[in-house]
């Protein structure tokens, strides 16, 4: 009975023993099962981004999907117009830099990858400089047809020294630049040091050195054979801009700005002829010349001093009805319009036009709104009678009315 007993026990303890086995038993596959599957995901995932990869290494049609309403950076394609990109065609030579090492990229933001690898829409920058052209071949018939309308018979005369005087000439690249102030000069002018070797970067070049350094030459240092010869052989390229905005960008920077001869050469008559009861101080510094005065000098037909070529017309600086210029370009979009003609002219890849501040930088830039501010200081008279100073560039080269006002 004992026996049994104990046999009974042992019997029962021994179905425990059973039984907690095969719990454990059926724990461990589970476990293992688990692991097994998770793995064999990781293996497919990993051989499926290999797939992906390859594909865009070898299909000639590989696209990249870019996130929907996502716009295209215009820093990376500044000739690009502003459209929203869906699908970017990659260039044949780019594709086999797609490799593992990319393959994070492809699961990243389109921007990141773009900026990447540089890539563009084909035949876009195609499109982009058509465009510029068509641009071109149009202010280049408007300036044409208002010479022609506008110009007498007399003027039709030979191109003088006089004539030239503000041309700036690049031998390299066959270049002929005319001079117009307060529409990206100063940094024309570094381009053109650039492009004779007489530095390696725009950045380098200080103000002195642009406007005091006699680094560059005149067209009309030539002889007249040297002058006829570039006028009919070179690119003859003018920058200009907006009339009013122009006038005063030179404004704020001769007269509110110190200045060791607009002051005294300028300031000084222009305060004693405009200005009533004015101070000996002002009179003897020729400092706080106001815009309403110095309008005042500019329609006097009997300035106290002469013109300056900071506010002369273009038409006057650069006599676009005697010079025939290539290239007529707007400092509203001068870089995308100045990088357009650097690579015209085979300038080098690595020079792009500057667009940095020459002098007070920390002065904001003259901007229509502000141009806006400073004609609000004259009556109505004022405005049309600078409106008519200005007529003939406004009319030349295709700017509105600055104000509605004004006939």
């Amino acid at each position: 009975m004992l026996w049994q007993d104990c046999k009974g026990v042992d019997s029962s303890c021994g179905g425990r023993r059973r039984v907690r086995s095969a719990i454990i038993i059926m724990r461990l596959p589970c476990s293992f099962w688990f692991l097994l599957l998770f793995s064999t995901g990781g293996l497919l995932l990993l051989l499926h981004l290999q797939d992906l990869t390859e594909t865009v290494q070898q299909s000639p049609d590989a696209k990249l999907i870019f996130p929907h309403g996502q716009s295209m950076n215009k820093e990376l394609c500044p000739h690009c117009p502003d459209i929203d990109i869906q699908a970017f065609v990659l260039p044949a030579k780019l594709q086999a830099q797609i490799t593992k090492n990319h393959r994070k990229l492809l699961l990243k933001s389109s921007s990141s990858l773009h900026q990447q690898l540089i890539i563009a829409p084909a035949g876009q920058a195609k499109n982009s400089i058509k465009k510029l052209t068509k641009v071109q071949q149009s202010r280049r018939r408007l300036m044409r047809e208002v010479c022609a309308k506008y110009r007498s018979s007399s003027s039709a005369k030979a191109v003088t020294r006089q004539h030239v005087s503000r041309i700036y000439v690049e031998d390299t690249h066959k270049l002929l630049y005319c001079e117009v102030p307060k529409a990206g000069c100063s940094n024309w002018k570094r381009v053109l040091m650039v492009l004779q070797g007489q530095a390696v970067s725009t950045g380098e070049i200080q103000h002195e050195q642009v406007h005091y350094g006699n680094h560059l030459k005149r067209l009309d240092s030539f002889d007249r054979q040297g002058i006829a010869y570039r006028l009919k052989t070179y690119t003859k390229v003018l920058f200009l801009r907006e009339p009013f905005e122009r006038l005063v960008s030179a404004f704020r920077d001769k007269f509110e700005s110190p200045n060791s001869y607009y002051h005294p050469v300028f300031g000084k008559p222009i305060i004693s002829k405009y200005r009533s009861n004015a101070s000996q101080l002002a009179l003897r510094t020729g400092e706080g010349v106001t815009f309403k005065e110095f309008v005042q000098y500019l329609l006097d037909v009997h300035r106290p001093v002469g013109m300056d070529i900071h506010w002369e017309p273009v038409v006057q600086l650069c006599s676009p009805c005697l010079i025939d210029y290539d290239f007529i370009g707007k400092f509203e979009t001068i870089e995308e319009e100045a990088n357009m003609l650097l690579r015209r002219i085979g300038a080098p890849a690595n020079l792009t036009f500057p667009s940095f501040k020459d002098r007070n930088p920390n002065a904001a830039r003259t901007s229509a709104r502000i141009t806006q501010e400073y004609f609000s200081q004259l009556n109505l008279t004022e405005r049309q009678r600078t409106y008519d100073f200005y007529f003939m560039d406004y009319l030349m080269f295709n700017y509105s009315k600055p104000f509605a006002d004004l006939y």
